[in-house]
């Protein structure tokens, strides 16, 4: 069952609809709903509608986050229509201004993510004492967010439930994932699609320092699904902004905003996740509405007043 409703607009005059979930194909079809997005499958295609829900630390939240299913949706046909050149993807067709249509692949159960930062959960294992990261020999001395002498591919399970975990290709191969070669075209790829990513978003002021990726087959050939980099799936600081030893969410149009404030606040995923207040509903929609304008070009990124977490905390208080 369909469930919407209008919200008054937190980054605009007037109000504006949220989706919680979808119904595309009332009685018909029932859709595969995962944390954010319903998926329907029409045989050989499939139409991914992207929703207002909003998660972290694998929880989904009960607030909804106005603007965020079209601005992700948007962002990711950008994306897939710019890069379709590098290596092929799914992406057929928009469907409606927060849905697009794909072909139908069969995912390839791995996870493909590229570090060229040291930060998150690299960084803070490196700051522990870890000196390997991914079987990557990192030189001492490197501080928080500093770029890293060369980029990490960190292949991971894909799980559905619980934690991804680190695999090699070997590991992956005796399994059975992937054949020796899919496994060398698909790492090539990632590295491919991730430079692309990376040079196009510096054209706008913004430095992708890590991402994740995923694959599928579609008869004999390997090409992209699921999401590019999107306010959820990756990082974006602001380049004129970025300092080395220094935390990045003040600028970020990522999810690691909504992760700092939460923390902040002690949730970090157990028990039953808390509302969401106005003020970092404000922040998180704007930064999802950024990603997209900022990267495909239509604003620059000093036109969006971002609040750090510390100035919403305030507010809060």
């Amino acid at each position: 069952m369909k469930e919407s409703f209008t919200v008054d607009d937190p980054i605009g005059a007037g109000s504006v609809e949220v989706l919680r979930s979808s119904d595309l194909f009332p009685g018909e079809r029932e859709p595969r709903r995962g944390k954010v997005r319903d998926v329907y499958d029409l045989g050989d295609e499939m139409i991914i509608v992207t929703t207002d829900r909003i998660s972290a630390y694998d929880v989904v939240f009960p607030t909804l986050i106005p603007h965020k299913g079209e601005s992700l949706n948007a962002l990711s046909e950008f994306w897939f229509k710019k890069t379709r050149n590098v290596f092929p993807n799914h992406f057929k067709e928009p469907y409606d201004g927060r849905s697009m249509k794909v072909a139908k692949a069969k995912r390839i159960d791995i996870e493909w993510v590229c570090r060229a930062y040291l930060y998150g959960s690299a960084w803070r294992a490196y700051r522990d004492g870890a000196r390997t990261v991914s079987g990557v020999r990192l030189p001492g001395g490197l501080v928080m967010a500093e770029e890293l002498p060369e980029v990490i591919l960190t292949p991971t399970t894909k799980a559905e439930e619980g934690h991804d975990l680190e695999i090699s290709g070997k590991e992956a191969i005796a399994r059975g994932l992937v054949s020796k070669d899919e496994w060398d075209e698909l790492e090539e790829a990632t590295h491919s699609l991730f430079n692309a990513y990376r040079r196009h978003a510096k054209t706008r002021g913004i430095i992708i320092p890590d991402f994740k990726l995923e694959f599928g087959r579609l008869g004999d050939e390997l090409i992209q699904i699921d999401e590019p980099p999107t306010h959820d799936s990756a990082r974006f600081w602001a380049e004129r902004f970025y300092e080395p030893g220094k935390q990045q969410e003040a600028h970020c149009l990522d999810k690691e905003f909504l992760r700092a404030y939460l923390r902040g606040v002690g949730y970090m995923g157990d028990g039953e996740p808390p509302e969401i207040p106005g003020p970092v509903v404000r922040e998180v929609s704007l930064r999802c509405v950024a990603s997209y304008r900022v990267l495909s070009g239509q604003k620059s990124l000093s036109e969006f007043d971002l609040k750090t977490v510390d100035e919403v905390m305030g507010e809060l208080r």
